[in-house]
Order: structure tokens, then C-alpha cells, then sequence
């Protein structure tokens, strides 16, 4: 092999195999245009502030279609009533009953509802960022080792880490309150500031470094928008404040999600034998239904509340809280990659990969 050839090779071993283009991936599910943003708010200083009538459209049509896709995903997806019938048939019920309950009882149940979607959401933001760094260094045939998916994932873990540990009223503080527990003022500074600054400062030099060691091993480099996805969940929680940070981080979640699944389901509908409609069908199909949905939870739903006599403020955030953890449950059900699951048979369509490779988990 000459050396444009080998140089080829490498680049071409570098980018990965993207699943729409090299740009789309990088872009929307990588999170390369969540840097630009980003670094946009990061340099404006001041928290960002978007027009009141655009920002319910923005939500409307990033973040509570995000969250219905997971929805719309489980019920079209082949086979899903067959192989989950507690969570497609029974699981709804349980949550609109664990909804009511909290609705009652707002101070003492909704509150720590909301308070336990606010500590999962960062780790599930962490563990997507995993689940597509497996990914696409398996699409891409850069077989990963037992021991390097362990520390992909504890690399992938650190954002979340952090949050855990500085958040004041969610996380670990909200944990030692529920059990009428309190940190000594030094003992929670060493946590807070100390433990908690480490993991930050950490969490933006593990992923080059493990990007460096993988490249060494057997399984040779990772594609780098399997780093890219990592690094950048570690830019959003790490970079801005607090309140910035969740809402950028869930706009980018979102779109990195309606990306994905929206791949997921028109491969699935491509391959099938009496297809009869195109991609764009089956995308606008898609993401209408996500749409529809998202606004039926997001508004519908708190209003009836809220007509059925429940105080507007806790109709609203009390099921916010209830769609996220809904949310999470569904989501770590529907991307499961087991021989013979459709999900499995997207990622490895037109994989090189060595015969005989585990699947990503």
C-alpha cells in the first residue's frame, strides 16, 4: 500500500462510519455545533436570554419532542409488545398513578420527584454520551476490550460525578436530606469544592488521555467522533453555569437523541420488505408524531391537571418531573443491541468489523 493509501486509510479510520454524512454526525450527534453555542454563551458572560414567545417554540420542537421520541420509538418499534409487555402495556399506568400521587401530595412526594430527575438527568446525558462512543467505535470497527469499555465509561461518568457531588439541591445533599442526615461544614466543603473541583478538571483531561490509550491497544483509535460525543457532555456541564448548563445540555441532548432515533426508525423502515414510502416519509412521519406527542405531555397534560384543580405551578413542574423519569425507564429498554434487535442490525449495516465481535452495550 503506497502512502496516499495508508494516509487514506488512517483518515478514513479516524472519521468513522457515520450513519448520515461525516458533517451531519459530527455536527448533530458528535455535538460539534453545541461547542459553537457554547462557546457563544460562554463568551457573552451573562446568562442567555431568549425571546419569551420564541424560547416555548424552541422547547416545543428540541426538548419535548426529545422526550416523546422515546415514546414513539417503543410503540412502532417491531416486536417491542412482544419482548417488553410490562413497560408497553403496564409501565404507563404505574407512572399516571405515581403522577396522581405526587399531585396530592406535592411538598412531600412531588418535590422529591423533581429532585430525582434533576440528579438522573445528568447521568443519563453521561451514559448516551457512552452508549454512542461504544457505538461508533464498533461501527467503525475499533473493537473495544472489556477493560476499555470500563474506562470509557467511568471517563464518560465524570460530568455526572461532578454535578452529583456540587449540586445543593439535588444529588448527594438531596440523598443526606432524605435520610435527616447533614455533612459537617468542612467535611461538605471537601466534597463540594475540593473533591468536586478535581472531577471537573478531571473531566476534561481524561478523554484525551484515554482517546491516547485506546489508540495504543490492540483495538487501535476510537473514531473521533466516539471522543467527541464524551467531550462534549463533559463542555456542557463543565464550562457553563448551573442553570445554563441544564437547559444547553438538555436543547443538545434533545437534538443528539431526535438525530439518532430518527435514523434508528426510518433504517428499520427502509429494510422492510413491503415498504412503500421513501426517507423523507418516514422522517416527517416520525417527528410529527414526536411533536404531537410532546406537546400533548408538555401542555395538554399540566393543563388538565390544572383544570382537574391543582395549583398551575406544580401541575406544570410535578409533570416535567414525571416525563423525564418516564423518560430514562423507557430509554434504557429501547436501545438495547442484542443479536437479532433491529437496533443491532442498524449499526452493524455495512460494519467491517472481525467476525465474532460483542456486540455495544
Amino acid at each position: 500500500m503506497n502512502k496516499a493509501a495508508t494516509l487514506s486509510a488512517t483518515s478514513s479510520r479516524l472519521l468513522g462510519r457515520t450513519f448520515v454524512h461525516p458533517i451531519f454526525d459530527y455536527l448533530f450527534i458528535g455535538g460539534g455545533l453545541s461547542l459553537v453555542v457554547t462557546a457563544w454563551v460562554f463568551a457573552a458572560g451573562t446568562p442567555f436570554i431568549i425571546d419569551q414567545a420564541f424560547f416555548a417554540y424552541f422547547l416545543l420542537f428540541s426538548n419535548s419532542a426529545h422526550f416523546a421520541a422515546s415514546t414513539v420509538r417503543l410503540y412502532t418499534k417491531r416486536g417491542s409488545f412482544e419482548a417488553l409487555p410490562f413497560i408497553t402495556m403496564a409501565f404507563p399506568l404505574v407512572c399516571l398513578v405515581v403522577l396522581a400521587v405526587c399531585m396530592i401530595y406535592p411538598e412531600l412526594l412531588g418535590e422529591n420527584l423533581l429532585r430525582l430527575y434533576l440528579t438522573w438527568s445528568p447521568y443519563h446525558y453521561a451514559a448516551q454520551a457512552y452508549g454512542l462512543a461504544v457505538m461508533y467505535s464498533y461501527r467503525s470497527g475499533c473493537i473495544l476490550s472489556a477493560p476499555d469499555k470500563r474506562m470509557l465509561w467511568w471517563v464518560s461518568m465524570l460530568p455526572f460525578l461532578t454535578v452529583f457531588l456540587a449540586a445543593r439541591d439535588h444529588g448527594l445533599h438531596w440523598l443526606l436530606e432524605l435520610g435527616n442526615l447533614s455533612l459537617p461544614l468542612w467535611v461538605d466543603t471537601l466534597l463540594v469544592e475540593t473533591l468536586g473541583g478535581s472531577l471537573r478538571l478531571l473531566s476534561f483531561i481524561a478523554p484525551p488521555l484515554l482517546y491516547t490509550l485506546v489508540a495504543t491497544n490492540k483495538s487501535g483509535p476510537m473514531p473521533l467522533i466516539s471522543i467527541l460525543a464524551v467531550a462534549t457532555n463533559v463542555i456542557w456541564f463543565a464550562v457553563l453555569n448551573t442553570t445554563e448548563a441544564f437547559f444547553w445540555a438538555t436543547v443538545f441532548h434533545g437534538i443528539q437523541y431526535l438525530a439518532i432515533v430518527i435514523i434508528f426508525h426510518v433504517r428499520d423502515r427502509m429494510s422492510e420488505p413491503d415498504n412503500r414510502h421513501g426517507i423523507f416519509y418516514h422522517v416527517v412521519w416520525f417527528y410529527g408524531a414526536c411533536l404531537i406527542l410532546g406537546y400533548a405531555l408538555f401542555n395538554c397534560l399540566p393543563l388538565g391537571y390544572n383544570l382537574a384543580g391543582f395549583p398551575p405551578v406544580e401541575s406544570v413542574w410535578i409533570v416535567l418531573a414525571a416525563i423525564n423519569v418516564h423518560h430514562f425507564i423507557v430509554d434504557g429498554y429501547i436501545w438495547r443491541l442484542k443479536q437479532g434487535d433491529s437496533n443491532r442490525k442498524v449499526v452493524e449495516q455495512g460494519t467491517t468489523t472481525a467476525a465474532g465481535a460483542t456486540a455495544p452495550t
